[in-house]
């Protein structure tokens, strides 16, 4: 048994971890501001002996550096959420992001705990040759662009905590997401699934933002938390960036045929202009596929949903 910190852990990945974790036998506390986060997605939890909530913000250095020192091992997934939080709340996406995570390593170094650091798929940036390999070289867009904000603040981290690790010897492992879904993610923040379901469910028009040949990768949560617990405990896995996602490319245009369908196969299918749907100046990115033969080889992850389960799964919630 082990006493483990989720940050962010009344989010949509943080509580299927936390759930993970307390059904192995451990003790978890987790951290939420919830800002993005839900107590209801940890409703089913709170009466579990060996789970605590704390409402409050990673930013609170007084309130983490107890919770850091009573704990093992630190989930740090607490970060701002979504394409439209990102592109129309950009200092609270960068000081949550960048400061958040400042915060935590520092008082994880003093506590000599391990961190397994959440980031993102968001940090190739422009990149469009597939699939995407954690060595490659990052293509970012320009400042004045708002969504790279996520994507700078996010590698931020990453150098961080890899400076840490090399420097003052923390423990630690990054995890790159790409696109997980599954039960408890909601749509008010982007994430395209969800709204695609939710869409076709009440009669459509399943909303494709631009000509819809952008594609993705998209993994199951039940996949991804399994990837991360075992990163976790793998030794060989510290100092290094793995990603962790699906390596089946999609289009959203196809995907969004895949929603109809199984959803509602009498939705229409609309598209919509990207300044219309974010911002003027809105840039996509062309291709997002991540190579996962890092993430076999250090903690034997191989995905076990395909995309059709995953919509079969949310359409019959």
């Amino acid at each position: 048994m082990q006493s483990i910190l989720i940050t962010g852990g009344a989010g949509f990945i943080g509580s299927h971890l936390a759930e993970r974790l307390l059904a192995g036998g451990h003790r978890v506390v987790v951290i939420d501001d919830l800002s993005t986060g839900r107590k209801e997605n940890i409703c089913h939890l709170l009466s579990n002996t060996n789970f605590k909530f704390v409402v409050g913000s990673i930013l609170d250095e007084t309130l983490m550096a107890p919770l850091v020192d009573e704990c093992e091992m630190i989930y740090h997934l607490a970060a701002a959420v979504g394409v439209f939080l990102v592109v129309h709340s950009p200092v609270r996406a960068i000081e949550t992001t960048a400061g958040g995570t400042q915060t935590v390593l520092k008082l994880a170094w003093l506590a000599k705990k391990k961190v397994l650091l959440a980031s993102s798929s968001e940090v190739y940036g422009k990149r469009s040759e597939v699939p995407f390999r954690e060595d490659d070289d990052l293509v970012l867009g320009p400042p004045d662009k708002g969504r790279w904000s996520y994507a700078c603040s996010k590698l931020l981290d990453e150098f961080l905590a890899l400076a840490y690790h090399r420097e003052r010897g923390l423990r630690c492992v990054i995890a790159r997401f790409f696109n997980i879904v599954g039960p408890r993610q909601v749509g008010r923040y982007g994430m395209v699934i969800p709204r695609f379901v939710q869409q076709a469910r009440d009669g459509g028009p399943i909303v494709v933002y631009g000509d819809g040949r952008q594609t993705r990768s998209f993994t199951h949560v039940a996949d991804a938390v399994g990837c991360i617990i075992g990163l976790a405990n793998t030794q060989a896995a510290e100092g290094s960036v793995v990603n962790i996602g699906s390596d089946r490319e999609i289009s959203i245009r196809e995907l969004a045929e895949i929603v109809r369908a199984i959803a509602n196969p009498a939705a229409e299918i609309q598209h919509i202009p990207y300044d219309q749907a974010y911002a003027a100046g809105f840039e996509d990115l062309p291709r997002r596929v991540p190579d996962i033969s890092r993430a076999r080889r250090l903690a034997g992850y191989t995905p076990t949903r395909s995309i059709e389960d995953i919509i079969r799964e949310l359409t019959q919630r």
